[in-house]
């Protein structure tokens, strides 16, 4: 009988134990906080308004070409919303309703931390995405109101398509509203065949890069006509042959590359347009809201599956934790652990070093007091014969 009660009242602690750390771990609410992330990640997204990130190379007119958008969506009632990121602009042709120049001051940043130009646009740039939660959040409130959001970048597009603060602004941006690239290319520059090549590179490169739908803008038409172009993309004979003329290494690549980009040619769509006369908006918007509706349904799900496995990589993180401290805590039964870090006995590893050490260089210390004393006394001897030697 005596046995069969320690047994009872065994079995009824370690019931107890068991209860008391279940009781615990379900105190953490970890399971219920990422259930209510996830929901929310998924019912905050917004069909509308549609973002507009304009980029493209320098001195290729993307800040005109933004500000003939402005006049469009105000003369044709579009309800749009304007945002500025570029830290080092002077003087712009349009008002901003976001202005990255109120938050960040570019040449206190440039005196601050010792850097030059590109530097400092880029550390303003990095400065502003840490913050960039708040302009999503302005953005959410006045969704219902807007249709479209035009974004103005730096002029050195470097900075904003392969810097971690453009891939975070992006990735804010499409995991919230359908987002749409416009790449603005200078047509007459483009005119040759290498710069044409060099500019569709860098346009599938955006593509990889930001993985969101991209528009390609011909600008500057009233300048020089885009129908070249068009050809170059639908016909790769036309192309070699305007690049034949040309036997350098680079022609010659061109020649090559013209192949490879067929089936990027075929899923990309291009406007001519002018910032300076207006020509083209219309085709432009039109291009923009197909591209809207494709994001919705080819670009939105890539989105939420790349979501869905990092939430899939971090349940699985967070169960390997939870199993982790589980564990701890049965093995512990509730008491007091004192973390073994290794650092204590390394710290009296070292001190009895440390102590053998200086009781050596002591030793070394004496044995080299006795054999300097010694000769020291030789030393005087032989001195005191001299000085008696040389005594008057």
């Amino acid at each position: 009988m005596q046995m069969d009660s320690k047994d009872s009242s065994n079995i009824q602690a370690k019931d107890k134990e068991k209860k008391d750390l279940n009781e615990s771990m379900n105190k953490l609410h970890i399971e219920g906080a990422s259930s209510e992330q996830a929901g929310t990640s998924t019912t905050n997204f917004k069909r509308k308004p549609v973002i507009i990130i304009v980029v493209g190379m320098a001195g290729s007119g993307k800040t005109t070409f933004l500000h003939r958008l402005v006049c469009h969506t105000q003369a044709s009632n579009i309800r749009g919303y304007v945002m500025n990121l570029d830290p080092a602009v002077m003087t712009l042709p349009f008002s901003a309703n976001i202005d990255i120049r109120d938050t960040v001051k570019y040449k206190e940043v440039m005196k601050q931390f010792n850097l030059g130009p590109n530097g400092g646009i880029l550390t303003s740039l990095n400065l502003f995405a840490t913050k960039f939660d708040e302009v999503i959040s302005v953005i959410e409130r006045r969704a219902d109101q807007l249709d479209y959001v035009l974004v103005d970048t730096p002029g050195q597009i470097e900075i904003f398509t392969w810097s971690a603060s453009g891939a975070i602004i992006t990735e804010a941006f499409a995991s919230t509203f359908p987002t749409v690239i416009a790449y603005v290319v200078d047509t007459p520059r483009s005119s040759s065949p290498v710069t044409f090549m060099s500019n569709m590179l860098y346009a599938c490169s955006i593509l990889y890069k930001t993985r969101l739908p991209v528009v390609l803008a011909f600008n500057k038409t009233d300048v020089a006509k885009h129908q070249f172009a068009l050809e170059w993309m639908e016909d790769f004979e036309a192309f070699q042959a305007a690049v034949s003329s040309d036997e350098s290494y680079t022609s010659t690549l061109s020649q090559s590359l013209c192949l490879v980009l067929d089936e990027f040619y075929k899923n990309l769509r291009t406007v001519g347009v002018s910032a300076v006369t207006g020509a083209g908006m219309e085709e432009f918007f039109k291009a923009i809201d197909a591209i809207a509706e494709e994001y919705m349904e080819n670009y939105k799900a890539d989105l939420d599956k790349r979501r869905a496995e990092k939430q899939c990589l971090e349940e699985e993180r967070r169960k390997e934790n939870m199993d982790k401290l589980r564990k701890d805590m049965e093995k512990s039964r509730g008491e007091t652990v004192v973390l073994n870090t290794g650092l204590k006995d390394k710290k009296d590893h070292n001190k009895t070093v440390m102590d053998e050490e200086d009781k050596e260089i002591e030793g070394e210390d004496d044995d080299d007091y006795e054999e300097f004393t010694e000769e020291e006394d030789v030393i005087d001897e032989d001195e005191d014969e001299e000085v008696a030697r040389f005594s008057f």
